[in-house]
């Protein structure tokens, strides 16, 4: 999961980078691990900043200055792999041919077979574990196909065809070429988020943007926008004149991954026709019913005193649950605002001390009381140990846990790094086994069937719902989930040695030698300069 952008300008002498910048506002909820901006001026020279943390720390009044040009892309990063270098921070940058920028979101399951054809067949040097420098380089091998000092969009569409071939996995990209454009392309399943909008100016002309959800569309100014459509691929030139759109793969099964209307995305986002908002007051709703049945002989306002939301996310939902329930809601966790994710910590004890950090809970709505807590999503179950133990702390007499998602039990392999499979609390465990682990009475999951419900349209018929039972919409893919957690293994062994702790003697010493870089070959990176 990350936050991509890009946006041209029709007034060529403006500068792009303000407005990057304030989408990376809208966008960093997608992706606090690292931010990057690249621009690029009408002769073609093309200008970057970026580095690890967030987009308000890394793009400083003067770095902005130094970031030129009428047509840029913005990326925020999540790191799904669990790597943190800075040699990883996008977009990625490659030199031949023509100068090409990408920021993906998204993850490729073939990278294996990928790293072996770019090394043996096409002979191009790949400097990081990232699959999206993988993408940058599949591209633009298609791209020296044709051996010509300037190529049109019908060369650009082949070479995207091209791309999408050999490729496998959850994309969805914006990339510009120097001097030339911004293309944006989403894989045939349509797995991760992409949308094209278009602003009239006065003049006649208009400014266009490609970005992962429609708030960043809205804020500013952009409200003629669509989805683009999976397989589907736009091209807007540098001066921006009429976009073109061309579908260069057969769409295959639509499954955007639910986990974008359950957690990732802004409630005031539509995805693919779809409000995230809405989706989440239907998952209030579906789970209210899955808590009543459960207490069918029973009064529930006699067994539940008030419904509380684990912030931020899971609010909307539970507001719903408490009143389909007509039961008070309260909010009973007061939530630092200063600090991240908590899933984004690099290890388990980081993520265990940071939720006291992150929420304070109020006793005056905790003792006495025999609370529902809501939350969107029980991943590893470290967090809602410690929330279960917060609410027990505070003195309700009784704690029950609704998820508005099913059990997750398997691991995401497109774009969100949840954790390994055996780290999952829902692997091989029932609901009563579930409930001990955390500490609550009583676990309620949302049922499958029900979440699909919830988020479903006359478009979209079916997700990607892979982490819930084990089946992935791209097919099986058993070599790549070993690689990745090889990849996830290595690199807490080398965050373990970097702090000085013990590190397992039967590792691979190849392993430690290796070893991520801080930064990386770029044209323009974030340093020490002011």
């Amino acid at each position: 999961m990350c936050g991509i952008l890009g946006i041209v300008l029709a007034d060529q002498s403006a500068n792009v980078a303000p407005e990057l910048f304030e989408g990376a506002m809208y966008l960093q909820h997608r992706g606090q691990d690292a931010a990057g901006i690249v621009t690029c001026g009408s002769r073609g020279r093309l200008y970057q900043c970026k580095g690890n943390g967030m987009a308000r720390d890394i793009f400083n009044e003067q770095r902005m200055a130094n970031l030129i040009g009428n047509m840029g892309l913005t990326h925020l990063r999540y790191p799904t792999a669990g790597s943190s270098a800075g040699s990883e921070a996008q977009p990625f940058y490659v030199n031949s041919p023509y100068g090409i920028s990408l920021s993906h979101n998204g993850n490729l399951v073939n990278s294996l077979d990928l790293r072996k054809y770019l090394d043996e067949t096409v002979h191009r040097h790949i400097n990081t574990d990232s699959d999206s420098e993988l993408l940058i380089n599949i591209f633009a091998s298609e791209l020296e196909r044709f051996n010509k000092s300037r190529v049109n969009n019908a060369d650009l569409f082949s070479a995207l065809e091209g791309t999408m071939k050999h490729v496998r996995g959850a994309y969805a990209c914006v990339a510009m070429l120097a001097g030339y454009g911004i293309i944006g392309f989403r894989d045939p399943n349509g797995i991760r988020p992409l949308l094209y909008g278009e602003r009239k100016l006065a003049n006649g002309k208009s400014d266009y943007m490609i970005a992962s959800e429609s708030v960043v569309l809205k804020a500013h100014g952009f409200d003629n926008f669509r989805d683009v459509n999976p397989g589907e691929a736009v091209i807007i030139l540098k001066d921006g004149s009429k976009p073109e759109f061309k579908q260069l793969v057969e769409p295959k099964i639509f499954a955007p991954d639910i986990f974008e209307y359950v957690y990732f995305s802004r409630p005031d986002s539509v995805l693919d026709g779809v409000s995230v908002y809405h989706s989440r007051i239907e998952m209030g709703n579906k789970l209210a019913a899955k808590v009543a049945n459960f207490f069918t002989d029973k009064k529930i306002t006699d067994e539940i005193d008030v419904v509380i939301p684990v912030p931020d996310t899971a609010r909307t939902s539970a507001l719903q649950c408490a009143v389909s329930l007509n039961i008070p809601y309260r909010e009973g966790f007061v939530k630092n605002r200063y600090i991240g994710r908590t899933f984004i910590m690099p290890n388990q004890q980081e993520r265990r001390s940071s939720v006291r950090r992150k929420l304070n809970a109020m006793e005056s709505e905790f003792k006495g009381r025999t609370v529902l807590l809501v939350d969107d999503s029980i991943v590893r179950g470290t967090t809602s140990k410690e929330i279960v133990q917060m609410a027990r702390e505070a003195g309700a007499k009784k704690v029950y846990f609704a998820s508005c998602a099913p059990p997750i039990r398997f691991n995401h392999i497109y774009g969100i790094d949840l954790a390994d499979t055996k780290a999952l609390v829902g692997f091989n465990r029932d609901e009563e086994e579930i409930a001990k682990v955390i500490g609550a009475d009583e676990v309620f999951y949302q049922d499958l069937q029900d979440l699909i419900d919830c988020c479903k349209s006359d478009t979209i018929k079916q997700f990607e719902v892979g982490v819930f039972t084990g089946n992935y919409i791209t097919g099986v893919e058993d070599n790549y989930l070993q690689e990745l957690e090889k990849i996830r293994a290595q690199n807490q062994r080398i965050r373990d040695a970097k702090k000085g702790l013990s590190v397992d003697a039967c590792i691979d010493a190849s392993d430690m030698v290796d070893v991520k870089a801080e930064v990386d070959i770029s044209i323009y990176n974030r340093g020490d300069y002011a």
